[in-house]
């Protein structure tokens, strides 16, 4: 294996190796892992799919991998040792993965082993030292100071593995000679110097870097590494493990932390890196830049503040002294960076803990504690014990303090058992955090006792040893703290309580007014209505009891955990709502028993005073409180004092108002926002009470009394009181569904009222002023100086425009064309225009050549056509006429002088001789001098223009050709120019022959003139610019108004130039800017398509990349253009790469995520360039043109500098780690590409988990880290690797743990989140450092946003009508919703949208997002919940927008409404809802309420009001009692009844919330575009969509408040519209629409046939139109947008699916989509989990379906009108019979099926038999009828559902009866005959093949409008000859 050499054995290896050899030796030759991946280069494989276990020798791989070209030999050696350390690590090769690896390795040495033979010596010693000394001298040496500083990181690293690699070679270790010694020596001297950095490589020597070199950089690196005057810290004698260099001497001040409180090195690292940077970017704004050295002592001090005001705020609020103590005499400086530091290292080791603020606070406060005892005491306050100043370890702060409350975090998830307990049986993030808001936590002390009551916990019963870990015994259980999250419906009213009473209020007003005769609203004001109204008090006395009581009842699980007062407080609450519940009832009473008759009135009267006046004394006590409130309410700067003070006294009157909790204080706005939501809501509510006045309640009080005073004797059925009065059943059928539609229409109002505001508020924000290219090209010279004045900072000394005024600057223009047209080139680059628009769109670069401005071409285009024309007919005599006809057109002057003076350029340059040179100029002379004098149409003839411009035309042509032969190319070139010459002095001028003439005498040469030309310029870039541009302004005919031809591009160009007219704070210098970070979570979504993914046909035959070919036609023609140039010299490779990339960018992929973040660092080279360049801006190229390339270098270099400094991007893949060992292709292909994305941007980085095992203690067990790599040379490079107490994602929602996990490896002082389907452009890109600047103090007066809303481009709205309806609903919510929400009502919270959060507001208090399981599904919304109630304050901005992706098809977007209708359940019991609900002001809580579940509830309730409305039709119809009242004379008169009947409608819903979509619509694209977009809609039934996904909305949330069972969703976000099966869509929609539907079309079916008789059909189609409506859109709407829905073919496969699936038995391990058995349990899911209160709620909604076999038995021809309860009893008997036989049926078939055939076919024959002669003896003898038998399935069918669902509700029970089997076969009786009746009217449909055409029509109507061939997709009739890019 190795050349001989002393102290080998017999075959030559050194001793040490020959034990390992033999074992290997015996190993079994297992298959390898390695060998799944062909296409994988071997390098990548072996050194990145190390087994977890082994992470230590994946350096060694990566170096052998690094020098296999230079030195085989040495590769094989570092294998070797490899594999030895491996076998040392483990032995018995029992880690996962590890005995495949090591045989892998095996093979691989084996092979390298004969193939090898050292190079530089004869033996392997000899050969590593030789190589070692080589590697060293040529590498190490020589780069010192000549490379940066992270090629010089990787070369150390290569060096110490050689040097490990060579001392297990070169034995015994003597033998290393002194050469090799001293460079190792040196190499581990140096090591440090060059570890891997982040952004700044602090400890590196050598070449400097840029960004070490900044001022600020260099001050804030002096102030971290001020350890001046801090002790030593003293060790113990154990703790060895801490390396000499760190006993010596900490380097900063966090190093010293480290060492005392034994943090991790990474986290030290990572911090340190955070921390200088923090305080650089802050240090430098407005500072100069001169004399630099230290920071301001402000900088320090505003850190502070914003760091440590949550921990002051907490320390203020528990009443005990902050520990951020500043003792005479000492650093204040270094002592703040001291506390800051301190604060950073806990925060990023904190782990989950992050989630947990106040928990922070605590472990800060004991921590800050120590720290100043340290400085300043050196004794513990009580012991009097020295304190112990040094850690044992590096990860004695995880292990002592983070691990044991994650433990605690740990526990209680496991209680959650997966989601499906109660949210009251375990303590989540929040119960666990306001364990610390409470005095109680400082029993835990410090060092934390772990017996303390917040860690003992009740899981800790014995485990047995075979219990699976997440089997835990559960015990006791510890109480909630301050809130418990219970599942019911009240929550909404325990909430908003404050809602709720003032509509029942004012509904209980409304009808006492109407009731009395006169029914005019003004009646309140005669005595005795008004002594009516005055019972309201009576009803809110009632409704505060409910309040008080449910209070007491849903707290009580937290009880244990109040202090003492609080449950007083609620006591107290409810005892005085019941005494004033008493007391309110018995005055009133007194006041009204007035004797009757005249006279003893009269000599009661003062009697009766007495008591009328004790209720008026109680009403005016009773609201004193309100009015108390009301005062407050204006008083806002009063009440917030009040709510955020701690003084004792406040505090206890504060205690009846409200319960003293840390958040959610004094959240109310100043004055004048207060005022306009006040405005907002009081128009609405008088709106909304006037129209429920005159349009629902009026109406109905005269037909009610009419009713209420009639008499029913003939009742069509058994009626069990006769006798009652009043008819209350017919009232409350009639007024419950208008009651519910009261309550529900708000919601309308708010839809009305907030598109008429967002609308009004937008125009005057100038929204779509510029939304069309017309308006564009009008505008477009107020857009240089409109782009200085915003997006540019003022040069020093220069005074701010005050209106962007017309006069053009010529710097601004220059400026302005940098940005210009890098935004031009970015459109160019993503396929958007192609080159010739480019062209026309871009602004010349070298403008100072021309005297006027050089508009784009595109406003210039056919201008110098229309000139020339207009010269050529011009019939004055005037030059000022036709000059005055040219300027009058703004663009043609400049057109016209431009092209003038750049021929005369480009024919001069040419030009070598001097003579010919000389005409030139004598030509232009004529020129000027005749415009000056007034006498050019006298010298010029105008009739030779057009041959002048043709020439010219050939001419520029010519210049532009490319040629094979120069000479032949001089040629023609000299011709066209001789010719063009000639044109102009024999045919354009007058005189021009004197001037050749003169030339000629002057000249005694005899050659031809214009010979001699210079093509040397033809390669000028610049000058070949000058040519292009000139010849498309003579060329291009047509007016470019329609350039560019693509609408995105359109889009993009009209926003941005709009935007810059919009309001938005100026722009600061990029110094100046505040620094920001984004965040980007990914889990395993696309990243990049692959080739195959790209050309994998689907069913019908259709790629991914045909389909986009259809959908993007011209961006791919733009593509095609774009690589086929052979200008740019692509391969094939490069190719296909761009072909994967060009299809990536259109979906929604990480890929484009990633490229859009990165344009911010694009726009802030280009900013730093601009500020660079300053006042010599005109300049065209990237710098001055005298630069050299050295000064482009260094600005370059300034430049990254300056870009690394502000901006820092972070991708959280979660799994990476677990993707890059995979042996899945997909997860390889993924990590492959992200790991492609980090090399192609080097400033991207990625932070993900890893998972290692590890040795413990002789025990293998997983280890998990967070870890944050970025790309380097061909790999990745870990930069900082923090140890995690245990698996992070296991204790929260998935999303926010992995954008946790991630944040401390953020930067800057803000944060932008930004989802997986998101986009950016370049050019709102550049306005991000003006948005920054809205965070900026004093530009809100005292308070600051903490985060800022900005808008967002819904970018897949193209590709299908499904799509473009759910773009324009998301567009018309993140646009005009989002407004209104911030301003005027101040609700605005964060949505997952690209909002900016205020980075250290929200680390400080729990971060960007909610986690604990479930309760926080929809966990954006929860950062915004948070940032308000503590204390932050939310803003929206459409001046910038980012782009987002949405679902496109029918299941995709119902997965997503069930998704956020599930989070909205969850929220509703959620304790920041309740907060927030109660801590707002009465109208701020109404739009809190409206905006978020109230949207959900009343979407429920619109549902609600059509079942209400028909079950009251049912009971009016059923037993008789509409017929008796609509044939009664008086009622007969009056149409009243009939107009409330038709009051019902739910259309109105759907229809209105269209409205906020068009006003949207038509602020930004027109009024007329967005009429025809409506009525387009419309026609594409977007009414039925809507109408759908009403249901989803109203089932889910539904469902989720009474049981539970939300979960995260994922929707898949891909391209291609499929069909879906019909089995796929009855699984998903079956509960939430067909079930639903299907009892709605039974209701009015029966609704119709029973009231046939008496009533109008007009009438009953007017009522029950919108509910038919509702029940088609449920029933076939996921049919009609289901691509191929009625395609014959297809129908016939769904059928066969749908049966097979139906009939397959189900069972363990069989999934949902094998057999209809699995789904039917899965379904019941959240009934198996549910609660008691559930299940009896469940029973009693089941029992709605008894009434139907009630009402319709009675009605029968068989019963002949008998009404007596035998009837119905004897239906039962029927009933119960039917069942019976099936039963029998069933069982004989299961038992005598097969033995006893003959038995079982005679048992069937004599039911069958039995059957036929009862049916016959029905019909002759008691007078059954065929329709009877129709009304008995009427009746029937909805009571064995209600059997159905009573038994899936009591499962257990009936599993113990034995009836289980029974029930599930008649729920699959019931699937059968539901997903028949659906699929009947499909498949009849599908016989008829213009259906299905009208369908794609519908579908894709969107696509056809633009010459897409959908059709011809879902048809599958590829066309074979598609384009390709080759």
């Amino acid at each position: 294996m190795a050349s001989t050499s002393g102290g080998r054995g017999e075959d030559g290896r050194p001793p040490q190796m020959q034990p390992v050899r033999s074992l290997s030796r015996r190993m079994t030759r297992a298959g390898t892992m390695m060998m799944d991946y062909p296409n994988e280069d071997e390098s990548a494989i072996d050194s990145e799919l190390v087994p977890s276990s082994l992470a230590s020798i994946a350096p060694i791989l990566r170096v052998a991998n690094d020098v296999e070209t230079d030195n085989p030999r040495v590769a094989y050696l570092c294998r070797f040792h490899a594999f030895e350390k491996a076998h040392r690590m483990d032995p018995t090769s029992s880690g996962r993965g590890v005995r495949q690896f090591k045989t892998y390795l095996l093979h691989k040495l084996e092979k390298e082993e004969e193939s090898t033979a050292p190079m530089l010596a004869k033996n392997d010693p000899k050969e590593i030292q030789m190589y070692y000394q080589k590697f060293y001298e040529e590498n190490i040496e020589a780069g010192e100071g000549k490379k940066t500083p992270e090629e010089m990181a990787k070369l150390y690293q290569i060096a110490t593995v050689l040097y490990d690699v060579l001392k297990t070679v070169v034995v015994p270790l003597a033998r290393i000679d002194d050469k090799t010694r001293r460079y190792a020596k040196e190499v581990e001297r140096k090591k440090e110097q060059y570890e891997h950095y982040n952004i700044l490589p602090l400890y590196a020597v050598g070449a400097k870097t840029a960004v070490m070199e900044l001022p600020e950089i260099k001050a804030a690196i002096r102030a971290v590494c001020n350890v001046d005057n801090l002790p030593r810290p003293r060790f113990h004698s154990a703790s060895t493990n801490l390396n000499d260099v760190d006993r010596e001497r900490a380097k900063d001040i966090l190093e010293w932390l480290a060492l005392v409180f034994g943090f991790q090195r990474g986290n030290v690292a990572n911090q340190r890196e955070h921390l200088i940077l923090l305080l650089a970017n802050i240090d430098v704004r407005k500072r100069d830049l001169e004399s630099y050295d230290e920071l301001k002592p402000s900088t320090v001090r505003k850190l502070m503040e914003k760091y440590f005001k949550n921990y002051r705020s907490w320390c203020k609020y528990l009443r005990c002294e902050s520990y951020l103590r500043f003792p005479p005499g000492c650093d204040e400086q270094q002592l703040s960076l001291l506390y800051i530091g301190l604060y950073l290292l806990i925060w990023g080791e904190a782990s989950n803990v992050r989630f947990m603020p106040e928990c922070l606070c605590y472990i800060f406060h004991n921590m800050a504690n120590e720290v100043h005892g340290i400085l300043f005491g050196n004794v513990y306050p009580v012991t009097g014990d020295t304190y112990e100043t040094a850690a044992p370890d590096e990860e004695a702060f995880l292990r002592n303090v983070i691990t044991p409350i994650y433990q605690v975090l740990r526990k209680e998830v496991r209680r959650n058992k997966m989601g499906k307990a109660s949210h009251s049986k375990w303590r989540n993030y929040d119960d666990l955090n306001e364990y610390f808001w409470d005095k109680r936590c400082f029993r835990l002390k410090w060092p934390m006792n772990f017996k303390a009551d917040f860690f003992i916990h009740t899981d800790e019963i014995s485990q047995l040893p075979n219990e699976r870990h997440d089997q835990v015994s559960y015990g006791k259980r510890k109480p909630k703290t301050n809130f418990v999250e219970a599942r019911t419906f009240w929550n909404l009213y325990r909430s908003f309580d404050r809602m709720w009473m003032f509509l029942v209020l004012s509904l209980q007003t409304m009808i006492i007014v109407a009731w009395h005769p006169s029914g005019s609203i003004l009646a309140i004001f005669s005595e005795d209505v008004f002594k009516d109204v005055l019972t309201i008090f009576i009803t809110s006395a009632f409704l505060n009891l409910l309040q008080a009581t449910l209070d007491v009842i849903l707290s009580f699980g937290a009880w244990k955990s109040l202090k003492f007062s609080q449950i007083l407080r609620y006591i107290t609450k409810f005892l005085m709502a019941a005494l004033w519940a008493i007391m309110l009832p018995i005055t009133y009473s007194k006041s009204v028993r007035n004797p009757t008759g005249l006279i003893k009135f009269f000599s009661s009267w003062v009697g009766s005073w007495l008591h009328q006046s004790l209720y008026n004394y109680a009403i005016a006590l009773y609201v004193l409180p309100n009015i108390l409130a009301a005062v407050f309410f204006l008083l806002p700067p009063l009440r917030r004092i009040m709510e955020r003070s701690n003084m004792r006294i406040v505090t206890l009157i504060m205690w009846w108002a409200q319960p003293k909790l840390y958040i959610g204080r004094g959240m109310h706005e100043e004055m004048f926002a207060l005022f306009k939501y006040t405005f907002f809501w009081v128009m609405l509510l008088l709106s909304k009470l006037a129209f429920s006045y005159y349009v629902e309640i009026l109406p109905l009080v005269s037909p009610t009394k009419l009713i209420w005073d009639m008499h029913v004797v003939d009742y069509q059925w058994h009626e069990f009181f006769p006798n009652a009065t009043h008819n209350i059943g017919v009232i409350i059928s009639i007024w419950g569904p208008i009651v519910l539609v009261y309550f529900m229409d708000t919601q309308i109002w708010y839809a009305i009222f907030s598109t008429l505001f967002g609308g009004i508020y937008g125009a005057f924000s100038h929204l779509g002023e510029i939304r069309t290219l017309g308006m564009l090209r009008s505008r477009f010279k107020f857009v240089p100086s409109a782009f200085c004045t915003k997006l540019t900072p003022l040069p020093l000394g220069h005074a701010k425009r005050k209106h962007l005024d017309e006069m053009v600057d010529e710097k601004d223009i220059a400026r302005f064309s940098q940005m210009w047209n890098k935004f031009i080139l970015t459109m160019r680059d993503e396929d958007l225009i192609n080159d010739r628009e480019r062209d026309l769109l871009l602004v010349p670069s070298s403008s100072g050549d021309v005297s006027v401005v050089q508009w784009p071409p595109f406003l210039l285009a056919s201008k110098i056509p229309i000139a020339l024309d207009m010269a050529k007919d011009f019939k004055g005599k005037e030059d000022v006429d036709l000059f005055k006809k040219i300027k009058s057109e703004y663009y043609m002057h400049y057109a016209v002088v431009e092209a003038y003076e750049t021929v005369r350029d480009i024919i001069y340059g040419l030009l070598e001789d001097e003579s010919d040179k000389r005409i030139v100029r004598e030509i232009c002379y004529e020129v000027d001098a005749s415009i000056q004098q007034h006498r050019f149409l006298n010298e010029f003839r105008m009739t030779g223009m057009p041959l002048l411009s043709d020439k010219l035309e050939k001419f520029l042509q010519t210049l532009l050709n490319d040629y094979e032969d120069f000479e032949t190319y001089k040629s023609q070139i000299i011709n066209v120019l001789q010719d063009i010459i000639e044109i102009i002095t024999q045919d354009v001028m007058v005189n021009g022959h004197e001037i050749l003439e003169r030339a000629h005498f002057q000249s005694d040469k005899k050659e031809q003139r214009f010979e001699k030309i210079d093509l040397r310029l033809t390669e000028n870039i610049s000058w070949r610019e000058k040519v292009v541009r000139l010849l498309l302004l003579v060329t291009v005919k047509e007016s470019a108004i329609n350039i560019p031809q693509n609408l995105e591009a359109r889009r993009r160009m009209t926003f941005f130039a709009n935007s810059l007219f919009m309001n938005m704070p100026d722009a600061p210098q990029v110094r100046d800017m505040l620094s920001f970070s984004v965040l980007t979570p990914y889990y395993k979504e696309d990243v990049l398509y692959s080739e195959e993914e790209l050309n994998k046909e689907n069913e019908d035959g259709i790629t991914i990349l045909f389909y986009l070919q259809r959908i993007y036609p011209e961006e791919w023609s733009n593509y095609c253009e774009r690589v086929n140039d052979l200008k740019r010299k692509l391969s094939e490779k490069d190719k296909a790469e761009q072909l994967r990339q060009w299809v990536s960018y259109r979906g929604q992929t990480l890929s484009r995520t990633v490229r859009g973040m990165m344009y911010y660092r694009m726009a802030l080279e280009l900013q730093c360039f601009q500020e660079y360049t300053g006042e010599n801006a005109a300049d065209g190229g990237y710098l001055p043109s005298e630069s050299n390339e050295e000064d482009q270098k260094a600005f370059s270099d300034r430049a990254r500098a300056l870009a690394d400094l502000k901006f820092t991007y972070v991708v959280s893949c979660q799994v990476y780690g677990n993707q890059k060992k995979s042996s899945d292709i997909r997860d390889r292909s993924c990590y492959n590409n992200i790991l492609q994305l980090m090399l192609k941007y080097p400033s991207l980085r990625v932070a993900y988990i890893d998972e290692r095992e590890e040795t413990v203690n002789g025990k293998s067990q997983k280890v998990f880290y967070s870890v944050l790599l970025k790309g380097c040379d061909k790999l990745d490079e870990e930069i900082y690797r923090i140890k995690l107490p245990g698996p992070p994602t296991e204790i929260g929602e998935g999303k926010p743990e992995n954008q946790n996990h991630a944040i401390i490896f953020t930067r800057g002082e803000a944060l932008q989140t930004i989802d997986m389907n998101q986009d950016n452009y370049f050019e709102e890109s550049f306005k991000m450092r003006n948005v920054l600047q809205e965070f900026d103090e004093g530009r809100r007066g005292k308070r600051n946003p903490t985060i800022l809303g900005l808008r967002e481009h819904i970018f897949t709205g193209s590709v299908s009508s499904l799509a473009w309806f759910m773009s324009n609903q998301e567009t018309s919510f993140v646009t005009i919703g989002q407004r209104v929400l911030a301003n005027p009502l101040r609700v605005r919270f964060h949505y997952g949208h690209p909002d900016i959060f205020d980075r250290i507001f929200h680390i400080t208090r729990g971060g960007i997002s909610k986690a604990s399981k479930i309760i926080n599904l929809s966990e954006d919304i929860f950062a915004g919940y948070n940032s308000t109630l503590r204390g932050g304050y939310i803003t929206h901005h459409e001046y910038i927008q980012a782009g987002k992706g949405r679902d496109v098809g029918m299941n995709q977007i119902s997965f997503f409404e069930a998704k956020v209708a599930n989070g909205n359940g969850e929220q509703t019991l959620s304790r920041d809802v309740y907060r927030l609900g109660r801590r707002f002001d009465f109208y701020r809580m109404l739009s809190f309420y409206f905006t978020t579940v109230g949207f959900y509830f009343s979407s429920m309730i619109t549902v609600l009001t059509v079942y209400v409305f028909l079950y009251g039709r049912l009971y009016l119809v059923l037993s008789g009692l509409e017929r008796n009242i609509l044939q009664s004379a008086s009622v007969h008169q009056s149409k009243a009844l009939e107009e409330a009947l038709a009051a019902q409608t739910v259309f109105q819903l759907g229809f209105l919330m269209v409205l906020p979509m068009v006003m949207e619509i038509g602020l930004e694209k027109g009024f007329r575009t967005a009429l025809g977009d409506f009525i387009i809609m419309q026609l594409q039934l977007a009414s039925v969509f809507f109408t759908f996904q009403l249901g989803t909305k109203a089932h889910y949330f539904g469902r989720t408040i009474l049981h539970g069972g939300s979960k995260y969703r994922a929707t898949g976000r891909g391209f291609v519209v499929f069909h879906a099966k019909f089995a796929e869509n009855y699984r998903l929609y079956s509960r939430s629409h067909f079930v639903k539907g299907l009892e709605l079309v039974i209701l009015l079916i029966v609704y119709q046939v029973y009231g046939n008789s008496y009533r109008s059909s007009r009438l009953y189609m007017y009522i029950t139109f919108s509910m038919w409506f509702l029940v088609t859109s449920w029933l076939f709407a996921p049919f009609i947008f289901n691509p191929s829905g009625f395609e014959w073919q297809k129908t016939v496969d769904d059928w066969t699916d749908w049966k097979r699936w139906m009939g397959n038995r189900g069972g363990i391990g069989i999934v949902l989509d094998k057999s209809w058995e699995s789904w039917w349990d899965i379904e019941q899911e959240h009934l198996k989990h549910t609660n008691l209160r559930g299940r009896v709620l469940e029973i009693l909604l089941a029992l709605r379906f008894l009434l139907y076999q009630y009402g319709i038995v009675y009605h029968l021809n068989i019963a002949h009108r008998n009404t007596t309860f035998l009837v119905y009893g004897l239906s039962w008997a029927v009933l119960l019979s039917v069942l019976l036989v099936l039963k029998m049926v069933s069982m004989g078939r299961r038992k005598f099926g097969t033995d006893f055939q003959v038995m079982f076919r005679i048992l069937k024959a004599l039911l069958f038999l039995g059957f036929l002669s009862v049916m016959t003896v029905l019909f002759v003898v008691c007078g059954l009828t065929v329709s009877d038998l129709f009304a008995s399935i009427l009746a029937f069918l909805p009571t064995g559902w209600a059997l159905l669902l009573i038994g899936q509700a009591l499962r257990s029970v009936f599993k113990g009866l034995g009836f289980w089997d029974s029930v599930k076969e008649l729920g699959r009786a019931y699937e059968y005959i539901m997903g028949l009746v659906i699929f009947t009217p499909i498949a009849v449909l599908s016989w008829f093949p213009f259906v299905s055409e009208f369908q794609t029509r519908l579908l894709f109507n969107q696509a056809f409008s633009r010459g897409l061939q959908i059709s011809m997709i879902l048809a599958g009739k590829k066309d074979k000859e598609t384009p390709s890019a080759k």
